[in-house]
């Protein structure tokens, strides 16, 4: 059986990393040309339940802890005075709860657990179509074509593969705009206090001013505001975005003064909630592909999570693929709902009016009720 997955993303080479586990070849399509060609983003946190237990399935767990940042899990909320209204400071060393690992580290690991003609670099698919004796064809851009057997897209938010399967019509959800302040520490040690080593959040009234740690000495700065706020293109521009965040305590605006890079705005977009499909021989979707939310800390770890369980469905009925395909959407539909749920709520509220509170509220652990009396 030819597998071929159209995606070099963490999902994609996960799935890659674990059929290798099992005996079982896959050709990974990767629109990039190499690995280094663009930068991967900033930093994850993986969660004990879904990434890290698909780097452990997919024999990697060392190699992860090896570069991780547990201290990286470090949380700091403030308001738009530099006020603190949340600080979570993780037990020094500690693996057991969600440590940072760069994005670009986590792929470099996954790509270097494969063998070396695992991806194809250079192959963004541009269409798909079924074959007379089953199996797809697939053409890239460049006129270059393959088949295969079955076909696994994990290929993003916008994947050519989704569309053998369901018609999606995408929403916006935010605008993000990211800077980035190389060499942080000596360059601009106040703000490299002011972030510390995780990740910091300045909360006002329908925006936030993010900033992260990477492993490199570097701050990724984000601000999100709400999609439908302004058009994208008034964001390019430093002096605007300071304006957007007048009054603001300057200690927190020079996070957007700092950024060594000019900002680079984006729309943030999310799949119907509920977004499902009937089973069909020979494809499924993993990752964004299938369903696409809100950047809230999910994203991955699902992605590489799907990853996981789609393998494992695979490795233990090879005779019947198709099965192992229905078996694994099923579980994944359901396993997704309420996520989903959660991080279209998390999303909005992080954008209101009250996000400062909100926030507050749901990061604060709930008091235990008292026992009723006897």
């Amino acid at each position: 059986m030819r597998i071929a997955i159209a995606g070099g993303g963490l999902g994609g080479l996960t799935l890659a990393r674990i059929l290798h586990q099992h005996g079982i070849d896959a050709v990974v399509y990767e629109r990039e040309a190499s690995r280094s060609e663009r930068p991967q983003g900033g930093s994850l946190d993986l969660h004990p339940e879904s990434g890290q237990r698909a780097l452990a399935e997919a024999g990697l767990a060392g190699r992860f802890r090896s570069k991780a940042r547990p201290e990286g899990e470090e949380h700091r909320i403030v308001d738009p005075s530099g006020r603190s209204l949340l600080h979570h400071e993780p037990q020094p060393g500690s693996f057991s709860g969600r440590p940072e690992i760069d994005r670009r580290a986590l792929r470099d690991l996954l790509l270097d657990s494969l063998p070396g003609d695992t991806v194809v670099w250079r192959h963004r698919l541009a269409a798909a179509s079924p074959r007379s004796g089953g199996g797809w064809e697939l053409t890239f851009h460049g006129g270059r074509r393959t088949d295969c057997d079955l076909l696994i897209g994990a290929d993003g938010a916008r994947s050519i593969v989704r569309s053998l399967l369901a018609d999606v019509q995408l929403s916006y959800v935010a605008t993000l705009v990211e800077l980035n302040i190389e060499d942080v520490d000596r360059r601009h040690p106040h703000l490299a206090e002011l972030v510390g080593p995780g990740n910091l959040w300045c909360v006002g009234v329908n925006q936030i001013l993010a900033a992260q740690r990477l492993s490199d000495g570097s701050l990724r700065v984000g601000i999100s505001l709400r999609a439908a706020d302004r058009p994208i293109d008034t964001y390019r521009g430093r002096r605007a975005l300071l304006d957007m965040f007048g009054g603001w305590d300057p200690r927190l605006t020079a996070l957007i003064e700092a950024g060594d890079s000019a900002p680079v705005p984006r729309l943030i977009a999310a799949m119907p909630l509920g977004t499902r499909w009937s089973s069909r021989q020979g494809v499924t979707l993993i990752g964004d592909a299938a369903h696409l939310m809100p950047p809230v800390g999910e994203g991955a770890n699902q992605a590489m999570l799907d990853a996981a369980e789609l393998a494992g469905r695979l490795a233990a009925n090879p005779a019947d693929p198709d099965a192992a395909i229905q078996e694994y959407e099923e579980a994944m539909f359901a396993r997704i709902h309420p996520i989903a749920e959660m991080s279209a709520r998390v999303q909005a509220m992080m954008l209101s009016p009250t996000a400062a509170e909100d926030i507050v509220r749901f990061f604060t652990p709930r008091a235990a009720e008292p026992a009723p009396a006897e």
